[in-house]
């Protein structure tokens, strides 16, 4: 039986100087694309532009028609159109026809009138010979007259032009580059995709093209933008000005035109530039074969799913596309957006019909959120995630780990060994010392008195707190509902990173180390946006020194639904932390040593031979120590008698005897002196004199301050074993709570010690200046980081401090909300 719409189809190919043929498909494969060739088209991308133009609108002239009507034809020839695509087209365009001509003879009149116009540039004689021919069978009723056409056209069911199955209309998306014709990609569907991906991407491999798909939806080029937008929106426009002139001169275009964008209150978005990129990219891969089609249609959904998240029609997005493609030309491209666009926003048969939100099946868009995330389920892309903030850069090595150059490996290796003092040999745990969960309780408590009001007062025995510092101890208040683990997780995770760049260190445990990380986030933030924020929050409450503020980084990767940090697997895996976390005793008991240094924000660990080598250099040159055992005796008898017992037992009796204490004085003072007998004078001048008080407090604070910070030491140096040390912890915790009342009496022991037992030096008064400074801010806690004793109740006192808000606290904090 003859087929209508296929009969007249042929015939009219006719009038393109065709051989007749029963069905218009009929031409050999080699045939076709020989033609598609010499009309400049190498492949379906191109084809679909063509078809669009020709199709630009509903009053285009008759050969347009007719050329599409070829079109269709030579493309299901060629096998770049399936049989039920072609026909789709074909009754389309032959219903266009049908519709704006009452007849055969005013059809072909039109056309003859419209290759006149044309200058009969594409005919030729026969055109009209063949258009009579045509004509006399129409008044003689032979084959497939107007009338039954018509009635052939609206009996044919509607057709989608375009891929339309819920899987495929994502690609509908591709078209602001090349509309997609039919899928699976092939081959066909775009000449010399290969050289361009390599030419322009610098893609040569499946490997990239992933890293690179994930980097345009995590972050592309319009964080770098979003970012200079923000920071300029905040400044006047003669510091816009200047911003543009110090930049580098191939980046002032760039810079001018977006201050142009500030200064005209035009939407400082262009999210579009990245994610329909990634479609365009999605549909290379699968085209060569990189991409499985059902890899490209995830990546590309995943893409969508953002587009749809963002923009709520397509002009939006359009415009949207249009100003990221001028930032990153250099050119504003907005004066040309009705142009440009024309085709896909006026055309009747355009891609782009129909509803931006109903484009995406909910089915698909869930798979593709599935698949995005299981893309960045390694711990390793939380390290990336973290360490991207300060780095950007970083965010392109996401999904496979990609060859890292020699010069990226030497730069971290150099980092380690000359910023962290952290060598090969020391091996990958020794990174456990970066991580500081005494820290984050210290600054959630602080937090949680300063919402109370509660904090130490500013005034001590030892002077004021300085006002600023006490504005940023105050200003923690507002930090109250955040933990603040990310303070110091954030700087581990660079520090991890880093370490696996210079792959010095072994992988298996390193890559344990970043699923702990990862547990502990997760369990202290239940979603990406309370991690951020509380990022946020602690960055602008504790600036780095010397370093640029993140908060527009860290806002950034919060308002961005691409960004990495809500495509993690947020699941907390078997509870396990990159490093212990102290109990909130032998926290206590680690802070008695006070400012004689350091805070310790973690237990000590075993070091390496190297780090081992200078803490031996110490003991020996501060107090002659070089064994085990000498330590541990020293430190046992530091908290059994220590220095107290020679106050006691050797000068003590002088408050009672002024006149045997002057007479000593002055013996000593009348001959010449060794340097033991100078420093056995300058103590007993301060007996006299009372100095620092050191006849009315009790100076056992010196000692359990020793005694801490060398069993630290020992526990460094591998001569304590855990249990040994926690039970001297212990211990220096028990004789503080029988010794003192509170941090205040017991800062005043340690001041009264430090000041008594300094041996001959002319920087005393330098010392004792630095050392009361430094018990300031210990007891006030102002600045917040410089000691810990403002956040901790004294050992045997009664509690004081207000319980946080959320988990993250100390084992045997009994305050805690949970």
């Amino acid at each position: 039986m003859v087929d209508p719409l296929n009969a007249w189809w042929a015939q009219q190919l006719v009038l393109c100087d065709w051989a007749f043929m029963p069905d218009p498909l009929m031409l050999p494969e080699e045939a076709a694309r020989e033609r598609l060739a010499a009309l400049e088209i190498p492949d379906r991308g191109e084809l679909g532009w063509r078809l669009l133009e020709l199709n630009a609108s509903n009053t285009l002239p008759a050969s347009h028609l007719l050329g599409a009507l070829e079109l269709v034809a030579l493309a299901g020839a060629s096998g770049w159109m399936s049989a039920e695509v072609s026909r789709g087209w074909a009754a389309r365009l032959c219903s266009d026809i049908h519709h704006r001509h009452a007849s055969l003879d005013e059809w072909l009149e039109a056309l003859c009138a419209s290759r006149s116009g044309e200058g009969w540039l594409r005919g030729d004689e026969g055109l009209l010979d063949t258009c009579r021919a045509l004509s006399k069978l129409e008044g003689e009723g032979v084959g497939i007259t107007w009338p039954l056409l018509g009635t052939a056209l609206s009996r044919e069911p509607a057709a989608a032009l375009w891929p339309d199955s819920p899987e495929d209309r994502v690609w509908r998306l591709r078209a602001a580059f090349s509309p997609v014709l039919m899928t699976p990609a092939s081959i066909d569907d775009w000449d010399g995709v290969e050289a361009w991906l390599g030419e322009v991407w610098q893609i040569h491999g499946a490997e990239d093209l992933k890293r690179a798909l994930l980097w345009l939806t995590s972050q592309g080029d319009r964080q770098g933008w979003d970012i200079d937008a923000a920071r300029l929106m905040a400044v006047s426009a003669g510091e816009r000005q200047a911003w543009c002139e110090g930049l580098a001169p191939q980046e002032r275009p760039y810079g001018r035109l977006l201050c142009r964008y500030v200064d005209q209150g035009e939407p400082l978005e262009w999210a579009a530039w990245d994610w329909l990129r990634a479609v365009d990219l999605a549909w290379a891969g699968s085209c060569i074969g990189w991409l499985t089609p059902q890899e490209a249609s995830l990546l590309a959904h995943h893409a969508g799913d953002l587009v749809q998240r963002r923009y709520s029609d397509w002009s939006a997005l359009a415009r949207s596309y249009q100003r990221g493609r001028g930032l990153f030309e250099g050119q504003d491209r907005l004066p040309t957006l009705a142009a440009d666009w024309q085709l896909l926003m006026g055309s009747p048969v355009s891609p782009w019909h129909g509803s931006l939100q109903e484009l995406l099946g909910q089915e698909q868009v869930e798979a593709s959120r599935q698949a995005a995330r299981q893309w960045r389920a390694s711990p390793r892309h939380w390290v990336l995630a973290l360490a991207s903030v300060r780095e950007p850069e970083l965010a392109a090595r996401q999904g496979p780990i990609p060859p890292l150059p020699q010069a990226r490996r030497d730069e971290a290796r150099k980092y380690l060994a000359e910023t962290l003092d952290l060598h090969p040999d020391e091996g990958a745990r020794s990174l456990v010392r970066y991580w500081l969960p005494a820290q984050a309780h210290h600054l959630n408590q602080l937090a949680a008195d300063a919402s109370h009001r509660a904090l130490p007062s500013a005034r001590t025995p030892f002077g004021d707190a300085p006002q600023a510092d006490l504005a940023g101890r105050d200003g923690l208040a507002r930090a109250t509902r955040h933990s603040a683990t990310i303070h110091m997780a954030e700087k581990y995770a660079f520090y991890l990173l880093m370490s696996m760049d210079s792959e010095q260190f072994d992988e298996d445990s390193l890559t344990d180390m970043a699923a702990s990380l990862r547990d502990v986030l997760c369990r202290f933030y239940s979603t990406p946006k309370r991690l951020l924020e509380a990022w946020a929050t602690w960055d602008a409450l504790l600036p780095e020194p010397d370093q640029p503020s993140l908060t527009y980084e860290i806002r950034w990767h919060l308002d961005d639904p691409g960004s990495l940090f809500h495509w993690l697997e947020w699941r907390s895996g078997d509870w396990r932390e990159p490093g212990e976390r102290p109990s909130l005793m032998h926290f206590t008991a680690l802070s008695l040593v006070g400012p004689l240094n350091t805070a310790a924000w973690s237990l000590p660990q075993p070091e390496s031979d190297r780090e081992g080598a200078s803490i031996l250099e110490w003991i020996d040159g501060h107090y002659g120590l070089h064994s085990a055992t000498e330590l541990i005796d020293f430190v046992r008898f530091l908290l059994d008698a220590g220095d107290r017992q020679e106050y006691q037992i050797n000068y003590a009796p002088y408050t009672l005897n002024s006149a045997r204490l002057n007479s000593e004085i002055a013996t000593l003072e009348s001959g010449e002196c060794n340097e033991e007998e100078r420093n056995h004078l300058e103590r007993l001048l301060r007996v006299r004199d009372n100095a620092d008080q050191c006849n009315d407090v009790d100076m056992c604070a010196w000692d359990l301050a020793q005694a801490v910070d060398l069993a630290i030491a020992g526990r460094q140096l591998g001569w304590l074993a855990q249990q040994d040390f926690l039970a001297l912890l212990e211990r220096a915790h028990q004789l503080a709570s029988e010794h003192y009342a509170g941090w205040q009496e017991y800062a005043r022991g340690l001041y009264a010690g430090f000041s008594f037992f300094m041996g001959e030096t002319p920087e005393r008064e330098a010392f004792l200046a630095s050392f009361r400074q430094a018990l300031v801010a210990w007891l006030s806690g102002a600045p917040p980081l410089a000691g810990t004793w403002a956040s901790l109740d004294f050992p045997g006192a009664r509690p004081r401090h207000w319980a946080p808000l959320h988990i993250d606290t100390l084992p045997g904090d009994g305050r805690t909300l949970h």
